[in-house]
């Protein structure tokens, strides 16, 4: 078996595996570049392989770092199946064809106002490209093995990211490859806790927060702090957040906080992302796979006041006084949280306040560093608000609680390769596993390509 790292190698987006296993080759994971610009120009360069010799794609979980890549794999000759979780290909069937109607209107957009070098410029791909590629999922249910392709086979196993998230291990003989995807956490207030595994010839682990440990704070006390002080500045709380998790966290809070009357009850709270609104009515659905009970993730959706429309988020932004908007995305990178930041971002009193990981690239994580202003649609604007980060509310291990899970193994891996992360985390997070467990590692690079019979690059 060979591995060729096409992605999430000395950054945190893009997760992309060739995997080859005689004559065949599948893809575990198939996502998008984010954040800075010479990462997603990777997105428009061809792969090093012929998407239509692959046999299949296998996915940890549905976000777009993950899965991003899938309608333009389809639209370049890919024809096998992509397996997945049934909660993840619920998942996919609303973050795809966003992602291609959003780039659709960002190129439009551009077009109609000329701040593109590209004339024209064009989306990556389309919603309906999107669509097409949907036609080729085949859900599995956890822990059920199947073939993959011909002398592959593949489980899936329970990662707790989010709905769906699973960890991948592919087997060729006696050969046992584990692919972490993103790893959740064990004491996250809304998702279950990783399943243990116990075996794994070789390891692929993520190291988003390889270098970095979670405050122990409750993230209701700290969104609580900064809700407060907000109010009594008679400012919004605008919150990027990812569609797909994040956003139903900060509901579940939200909803703890006003139940205890820690923040007001008549404080308006919206939920300004369709896709968000419907990843929240999936909970009701996948309840196995959370914590929360019945009552109380009904509770939780009604929380917020959904917005649907494009006029009825347009009108948000002339809305004066407290209230806590939530909106995609979560790095602040499209959609329609761009517009509510062109209209709160330069107010004192108003506060963005992040809750999940911010590449680097992104406005997010520049927002973070204290930049003056963010970029928007050719315009500099300028950040007076508040900036803020709830610390404890982060879907991803940290390196403790990976160190954690790896513990689990009855037996080192030949070798540990450590992906999806940025250089100074993996270097982190490999010399924890070194020194905590003693066991080897790798970090690749890009397109690095490993023979797993001969054991190194």
């Amino acid at each position: 078996m060979k591995i060729q790292f096409l992605g999430a190698a000395g950054t945190v987006t893009g997760s992309k595996y060739l995997v080859s296993a005689g004559t065949q080759r599948v893809l575990v994971d198939c996502g998008l570049f984010q954040g800075l610009k010479q990462l997603r120009l990777r997105n428009r360069v061809p792969l090093p392989c012929d998407p239509g010799a692959l046999s299949a794609v296998v996915l940890t979980h549905a976000h777009l770092d993950h899965t991003g890549y899938l309608p333009l794999l389809v639209k370049l000759g890919f024809k096998g199946p992509i397996y997945c979780t049934p909660a993840t290909f619920e998942l996919c069937k609303l973050l795809l064809p966003d992602s291609g109607h959003l780039q659709e209107e960002d190129a439009a957009y551009a077009n109609r106002h000329g701040f593109s070098k590209h004339k024209p410029a064009l989306p990556l791909y389309t919603e309906q490209d999107a669509e097409r590629s949907l036609r080729s999922f085949r859900p599995i249910g956890i822990d059920h093995p199947f073939e993959l392709a011909d002398g592959l086979q593949a489980e899936l196993t329970p990662a707790g990211h989010i709905l769906g998230a699973a960890f991948v291990t592919l087997t060729e003989g006696s050969t046992r490859v584990v692919f972490s995807g993103d790893l959740g956490r064990p004491d996250d207030p809304v998702m279950l806790s990783p399943r243990a595994v116990t075996h794994a010839d070789y390891l692929i682990v993520e190291s988003t927060y390889g270098d970095r440990l979670h405050s122990k704070s409750d993230p209701c006390d700290e969104l609580e702090a900064v809700v407060t002080r907000t109010i009594k500045r008679g400012g919004a709380a605008i919150i990027p957040s990812f569609a797909v998790g994040r956003s139903q966290v900060l509901l579940y809070c939200i909803h703890r906080l006003k139940a205890l009357r820690r923040i007001p009850l008549e404080l308006p709270v919206y939920l300004n992302s369709p896709m968000a609104v419907d990843v929240t009515g999936l909970y009701m659905r996948f309840k196995h796979e959370h914590r929360l009970g019945a009552e109380e993730c009904a509770a939780v959706c009604r929380t917020a006041q959904f917005v649907n429309s494009v006029e009825e988020s347009r009108q948000l932004n002339t809305r004066k006084g407290p209230m806590i908007v939530i909106a995609a995305s979560g790095m602040a990178t499209g959609g329609r949280i761009i517009h509510h930041l062109k209209s709160f971002a330069p107010d004192a009193r108003n506060t963005i306040l992040f809750s999940g990981f911010q590449a680097a690239g992104t406005r997010g994580a520049a927002m973070l560093a204290g930049a003056p202003t963010i970029r928007i649609h050719g315009q500099d604007i300028p950040v007076q608000a508040e900036v803020a980060m709830l610390a404890s509310l982060s879907a991803h291990a940290d390196w403790a609680e990976t160190i954690q899970w790896l513990g689990n193994l009855q037996n080192p891996p030949r070798t540990t390769f450590i992906t999806h992360g940025e250089p100074v985390a993996a270097d982190a997070l490999r010399q924890q596993i070194e020194r905590r467990l003693g066991w080897k590692t790798h970090i690749p690079e890009h397109l690095e390509c490993v023979d797993l019979g001969a054991g190194e690059g």
